[in-house]
C-alpha cells in the first residue's frame, strides 16, 4: 500500500490542502477508504498523532452534542418548539421507518432547538453543524467501533470544511440542505464500507437538488428550517443508497458539482433571496422588547406593506389556480427525450414550424437560446423530428431514428445559439411555402409564441389543432 502523502505528491495535489474529488482519487490508488485519506492528511498536515486528530474532533463536537441532547430532552425553540422531544419520545413520529436514519433526523432537528437554547458552534453556519451534529451523535449510539466512528467524522468535517470557505453569504444552499447533504451522504457512504466511486457519486447526487436552495424562513419564521436540515439528511440516505446499490450513472466530478454550488450560491443570494424575504417578511417572529425602539412611523409602514403582500400573494395564488388543468386532464402528451421544457417545448416549436410549411422540405435552422443550446444532444432530435415529419412530442420511434433520416434524405440542418433567453426559433426551407416560429421556451411542452410566418393566426390554429398549449407569458 503506498503512503497517501507520496500518492497526493506524485498525482501533483497540494497535500494538506487536498479537495474531495482528490481524496476520492487518492482513496482509490491507495486502497484505502476516503475516511482513512482525510485522517492520514489531517496528521501529516498537523503534526499530530492519529490519536490526536481523533481527540480534536470529539472536541470540536463536544458542544453541539450537548445542544442535541437538550433539544431532545428538555429544549423548547422559538422556532421549531418542542420538535426534538416529540420524534425523541418513546412514541415519537417515525420519519424514514429506519431506526438509525430516524435518530439521525431526531438529533438533527433537536440540535436546533439546542442552538436556540444554548447556541451551536458554526461550520458554515449553524445549519449545517445541525445535521453534521445529529449524525455523528446517532453514529455513536449504534455503532461501537470507535475507528469507523473517526472516519465518518473525518468525512462530514472534511466536506463542512469545504463548504464553510464556499459560503459567503446567506443560503441555507451551501449550509443545512447543501453541506449537510454532501456531508451526510460522505458520511452513509463511508459507514457502509462503500467504495471512493460510490461516494463521489453519492455526494454529487446529494448536492443536486440543493443547488440554490435560499434560507427560506430567514431564521425568523417557525417550522420551516425543519424540512431543511432534516431534508438534508434524508437527501443524503437517498443519495447514498442509489449509489451504493443500483446502476445510476453520474458523470460529474464531485468537486465540479462542490464548486458550481458555491457560484449558484453567490447568484441565490442576489437573486432569490430577496423575492424570499419579501413574501415571509409578514411571517417574521417579532420581539416586543426590541420592537419598543423602532419609530412608529417605520412600523406601519412595514405593516403597510406586509399587508399588501399578502393581498398581492393571494391574488397571484387564484390566478394560478384558475389556469391550471382541471384533474381530469392534468398532463400534457407525453414528451421523449427526458424534459418537458427542454425537449418538449422546442419540439412542439418545430412541429407548429411543419404545418406551416408547404411541400418537400429542403432545410432546418434551429436557433436556441444558451440554456437550450447546451442541451442540444437530447433537443435537436425532437425539433427535427417534428420539423420535417410533424411527429409529436411522444413519438420515441421518430425521435430515435429521425438523425439518420434527416442525412438519408439530405435535408441541409443549421443549429444556431442565440443569446436573447428562452427563445426557441424554427425556420424550415421547402419547396413551395417557407415556414418560421419564434417562441419562448416554457415547461410542460407549452411555449410562447411570439411570431410565425406566413401566418401567426394559422400558427396559433395549428397548435390548437394538435393540442399544443400556448400561454401568454
Amino acid at each position: 500500500m503506498k503512503p497517501v502523502a507520496e500518492t497526493a505528491r506524485e498525482l501533483g495535489y497540494d497535500y494538506g490542502h487536498m479537495t474531495l474529488g482528490e481524496c476520492i482519487r487518492v482513496a482509490e490508488e491507495t486502497r484505502m477508504s476516503v475516511g482513512e485519506v482525510i485522517l492520514r492528511e489531517a496528521a501529516d498536515s498537523t503534526g499530530l498523532t492519529g490519536e490526536q486528530v481523533a481527540a480534536s474532533m470529539e472536541e470540536a463536537f463536544a458542544h453541539n452534542i450537548c445542544a442535541a441532547g437538550i433539544g431532545a430532552t428538555t429544549g423548547r425553540s422559538f422556532l421549531l418548539g418542542a420538535v426534538g422531544q416529540d420524534l425523541a419520545a418513546e412514541d415519537g413520529a417515525k420519519i424514514a421507518g429506519d431506526p438509525f436514519v430516524d435518530r439521525i433526523v431526531t438529533y438533527t432537528l433537536a440540535a436546533q432547538v439546542g442552538n436556540h437554547t444554548i447556541g451551536l458552534c458554526p461550520c458554515a453556519g449553524t445549519g449545517d453543524a445541525c445535521p453534521y451534529t445529529g449524525f455523528v451523535k446517532a453514529v455513536k449510539e449504534f455503532y461501537t467501533d470507535k475507528d469507523l466512528i473517526t472516519r465518518v467524522m473525518a468525512v462530514i468535517l472534511k466536506i463542512g470544511g469545504i463548504f464553510r470557505v464556499g459560503k459567503r453569504t446567506t443560503g441555507c444552499n451551501m449550509e443545512g440542505i447543501g453541506a449537510g447533504a454532501a456531508a451526510s451522504a460522505a458520511a452513509f457512504v463511508e459507514l457502509a464500507g462503500g467504495t471512493p466511486a460510490q461516494m463521489e457519486r453519492a455526494v454529487v447526487l446529494a448536492i443536486s437538488p440543493t443547488i440554490s436552495v435560499p434560507c427560506t424562513p430567514r431564521v425568523l419564521v417557525p417550522g420551516l428550517c425543519a424540512t431543511h436540515i432534516g431534508g438534508g439528511i434524508l437527501i443524503a440516505r437517498l443519495a447514498s443508497q442509489l449509489a451504493m446499490h443500483t446502476s445510476i450513472p453520474s458523470t460529474v466530478p464531485v468537486d465540479v458539482m462542490i464548486a458550481m454550488a458555491a457560484q449558484c450560491h453567490l447568484a441565490s443570494a442576489k437573486h432569490v433571496v430577496p423575492v424570499t424575504i419579501e413574501y415571509m417578511e409578514p411571517f417574521f417572529k417579532h420581539d416586543e422588547r426590541v420592537e419598543a425602539y423602532i419609530d412608529p412611523a417605520v412600523r406601519e409602514a412595514e405593516k403597510r406593506r406586509q399587508e399588501e403582500l399578502i393581498v398581492r400573494a393571494a391574488a397571484e395564488s387564484r390566478e394560478l389556480a384558475r389556469r391550471a388543468n382541471p384533474i381530469t386532464k392534468p398532463f400534457a402528451e407525453a414528451v421523449v427525450g427526458g424534459s418537458s421544457q427542454g425537449v418538449g417545448s422546442p419540439t412542439n416549436c418545430g412541429r407548429i414550424a411543419h404545418f406551416l410549411s408547404e411541400g418537400r422540405i429542403k432545410k432546418v435552422k434551429i436557433e436556441l437560446y444558451s440554456e437550450l443550446f447546451a442541451r442540444r444532444a437530447i433537443n435537436v432530435p425532437g425539433i427535427l423530428m417534428a420539423a420535417v415529419d410533424g411527429a409529436g412530442t411522444s413519438d420515441a420511434d421518430a425521435y430515435r431514428e429521425i438523425l439518420a433520416e434527416v442525412r438519408r434524405r439530405g435535408i441541409e440542418v443549421e443549429i444556431l445559439e442565440v443569446d436573447e433567453p428562452s427563445v426557441q426559433r424554427v425556420t424550415i426551407e421547402a419547396e413551395k411555402q417557407n415556414s418560421m416560429v419564434d417562441s419562448l421556451n416554457r415547461g410542460g411542452a407549452r411555449l410562447v409564441l411570439r411570431d410565425a410566418s406566413p401566418s401567426v393566426e394559422r400558427a396559433r390554429e395549428i397548435a390548437e389543432e394538435l393540442n399544443i398549449v400556448l400561454i401568454d407569458q
